[in-house]
């Protein structure tokens, strides 16, 4: 059946429906809307990790504060009450650092926690067990080290647990649930996934640019960089690709006993404070 309508009503029909059909953003070429198209995605916040020094041996003001992080078990520094370090290192490739740093640790008897990418893992089996033999702990960085904010949750999810499976693959052991997003890019969403799969999130609140391989840092830089922004429970970060920090390591772990700290693991961040002594 058809149905007569004027010209003009015609015209007017039909710009009304193309405005509609505009407007609700689904005439996608020349063809029409589908009954069944979904609705848009609601937009999340996304970030980029990012600290602010601003007073020698004081915590850096980052650009989401701790009590926003800490109901997704997130984490950028510990107890800015204790003379406790937190050591970490993101490791996406090897380059002969790893083997120097594990000794600086092991002679100091310091923990310390790497965060790997899958062919980390698959390209060097047995350093990774020489972590974990050495008492330290393997995080999670991701198996491909992707924008993790522009990952849907699936997306998000596969990234961690094949990481995770391919750990114990390799070490016969679990893998410890911490997780470093890759270059600090994260969106409210990704906390979430991340707590949901049992994982901490872990930033960090002392670091200093040591990754670029031609452009390493001198043992002065390093030291003029770091021990200023030093202070109490900061978690800190450096490469393992840096041949600086391979270097430095021993003295800079010395230097920080002598201003009477302690290295503590990640698995005290959120953990009810001791009791005191008797």
């Amino acid at each position: 059946m058809y149905l007569c309508i004027p010209k003009k009503a015609a015209h007017r029909v039909l710009a009304a429906v193309l405005c509609a059909a505009a407007a609700g953003g689904v005439l996608l070429g020349l063809g029409w809307p589908r009954a069944e198209a979904e609705p848009a995605a609601v937009a999340v916040a996304s970030y980029e990790w990012g600290l602010s020094f601003q007073t020698e041996n004081e915590p850096p003001i980052p650009n989401l504060s701790a009590e926003k992080l800490r109901p997704f078990d997130a984490f950028y520094c510990g107890d800015a009450e204790q003379k406790r370090l937190y050591l970490t290192f993101d490791a996406g490739y090897e380059n002969g650092n790893t083997a120097p740093i594990l000794d600086a640790l092991k002679k100091h008897n310091a923990p310390g926690t790497f965060f790997v990418v899958g062919s980390y893992i698959k390209e060097n089996p047995d350093l990774i067990k020489r972590m974990v033999a050495e008492g330290h702990t393997v995080g999670n960085h991701t198996y491909h080290h992707p924008n993790m904010s522009q990952k849907d949750e699936a997306s998000f999810k596969k990234e961690l647990n094949d990481l995770a499976a391919l750990f114990q693959e390799t070490t016969g052991t679990p893998l410890p649930l911490f997780y470093r997003p890759p270059e600090g890019k994260f969106s409210d969403e990704n906390l979430t996934w991340a707590q949901e799969l049992g994982y901490k999130t872990i930033f960090w609140s002392l670091a200093y640019v040591d990754w670029k391989q031609d452009a390493q840092p001198s043992r002065e830089a390093a030291f003029d960089k770091l021990m200023p922004r030093t202070h109490d429970g900061a978690i800190v970060l450096l490469h393992s690709t840096s041949a600086t920090n391979a270097a430095i390591l021993d003295e800079l772990l010395t230097r920080w006993e002598e201003m009477g700290y302690t290295f503590g693991t990640l698995s005290e961040l959120g953990a009810p404070p001791a009791a005191p002594a008797a």
